[in-house]
């Protein structure tokens, strides 16, 4: 029988103390996936009809003395027919089963020539569009702005929050340049500089907003022109199809949205850092994983991700002649079940739908009465968020990081290794 002193117990007992702590900090920085599948989310009871799902965080509190921008008015007739007006699943059984495993809260897959929504689900449920929002921001300055003008970078262009185009002091970028980051990486500082170049933050929500309606786009208001969120924000499955739709009529979209990369510009070294270098040009790489990965007949699409719209994308893609679109919002994703595996099914569904499946259209009129009684909520004040830096990783396109929780789990595995190590003690100490 081999004997063991208290000091030796308490190394083994140490030694496993630092290993989980290890692991748990590890965790921390570690993009989660969720070990069980996660349900399909019930929405025929219609929780989203008016507004968005609850905030989990403080992205959406007002400035001081301003108040919550009220929810968008509900149309009298849903946008796109009256099969889209419920809140469930919307489908033709003809066309076969339906994809399996969705975790979004609302989806929709439509023919992008034609305009036939195929199949979808909570069409007009109001959620927070995160990034996708860009596609509407990307529209906008494609109407307005000179495409060969030059912008210098601000402070307030390359501290922005969340992902980033990688836009520096006294960089200088053109505006097609500053498209291309949009849309390629999702950069915030870039929709930072396109907002200012529209006129400012209010000026371009204000557009955004207005191009929203004259598309149809009823269940939409831009509150930050990034997709961060701000109070207000909103849009649904079916608006992002039609935003994206519209997106993809015009050729400069259509070249920007298909980039799997793309050499953005660097910018000088920092005067007030004398061992800083000159930043060199690199080259950023789409966040549409299906369009990196070579997935078959991916055209293009916007991904998003924040802590209160979760993971959100649209895109398109092309087979045999036939082009679909594709809208998930609200989603989670988790282990042998990931947000793309999820988009890929729908599409299938779809090119395996019959051509000419039809539950609703985003074929849409702008001139009725709806559209000129909307509060878009143009003048929305900015979003007060004193711990916007420290929830910057939050924010980005390619997913969750949900580090508090991790964080907690990893203290109570701590808790719990140093009550083992304590009564380890106490029972060596005891022979």
């Amino acid at each position: 029988m081999s004997h063991h002193s208290p000091r030796s117990g308490a190394r083994v007992i140490t030694a496993i103390l630092v290993t989980v702590i290890i692991g748990a900090l590890a965790g921390i920085g570690a993009a989660p996936t969720h070990a069980a599948p996660v349900p399909t989310p019930a929405t025929d009871h219609c929780p989203h009809k008016v507004g968005t799902p609850p905030p989990v965080d403080t992205s959406e509190v007002v400035a001081p003395g301003s108040t919550t921008p009220p929810p968008l008015p509900v149309p009298e007739s849903p946008r796109g027919g009256s099969r889209l007006a419920g809140c469930g699943v919307v489908h033709d059984p003809a066309a076969g089963a339906l994809p399996r495993d969705l975790t979004s809260s609302g989806w929709l897959i439509a023919d992008l020539d034609s305009g036939d929504v195929i199949a979808a689900k909570d069409p007009h449920g109001r959620y927070r569009p995160a990034s996708t929002i860009k596609v509407l921001l990307a529209l906008v300055a494609i109407d307005e702005l000179e495409l060969d003008t030059t912008v210098e970078a601000t402070d307030e262009d390359w501290m922005a929050e969340g992902d980033s185009c990688g836009m520096g002091p006294r960089g200088k970028y053109t505006n097609r340049q500053l498209l291309t980051g949009l849309i390629v990486v999702s950069g915030n500082d870039c929709a930072t500089a396109l907002a200012r170049e529209l006129g400012g933050r209010e000026q371009t929500l204000a557009k955004m907003n207005t191009k929203a309606r004259e598309l149809g786009a009823l269940d939409t208001r831009a509150a930050s022109p990034s997709g961060l969120d701000a109070p207000g924000m909103s849009s649904s499955p079916y608006d992002l199809a039609v935003i994206f739709r519209a997106a993809m009529r015009d050729d400069l979209f259509r070249e920007l949205i298909a980039l799997p990369t793309y050499r953005f510009p660097g910018y000088p070294r920092r005067l007030d850092v004398p061992e800083d270098k000159d930043h060199p040009a690199y080259l950023m790489q789409t966040s549409n994983h299906m369009l990196l990965d070579g997935y078959p007949g991916m055209i293009g699409g916007k991904t998003g991700y924040t802590d209160d719209a979760r993971k959100t994308f649209v895109g398109a893609v092309q087979r045999d002649g036939r082009t679909l679109v594709i809208v998930q919002m609200f989603g989670l994703t988790y282990e042998g079940n990931s947000y793309w595996d999820q988009a890929a099914r729908m599409i299938d569904y779809g090119f395996h739908s019959p051509a000419g499946t039809r539950v609703g259209s985003l074929d849409t009129d702008s001139g009725d009465a709806a559209a000129a009684r909307q509060d878009t909520g143009d003048t929305v004040a900015p979003t007060t968020n004193p711990a916007a830096a420290q929830r910057a990783s939050t924010h980005s396109d390619t997913g969750p990081s949900s580090w508090p929780m991790r964080l907690l789990v990893g203290l109570g595995l701590t808790v719990i290794a140093l009550i083992l190590l304590s009564v380890g003690l106490g029972r060596f100490s005891r022979r």
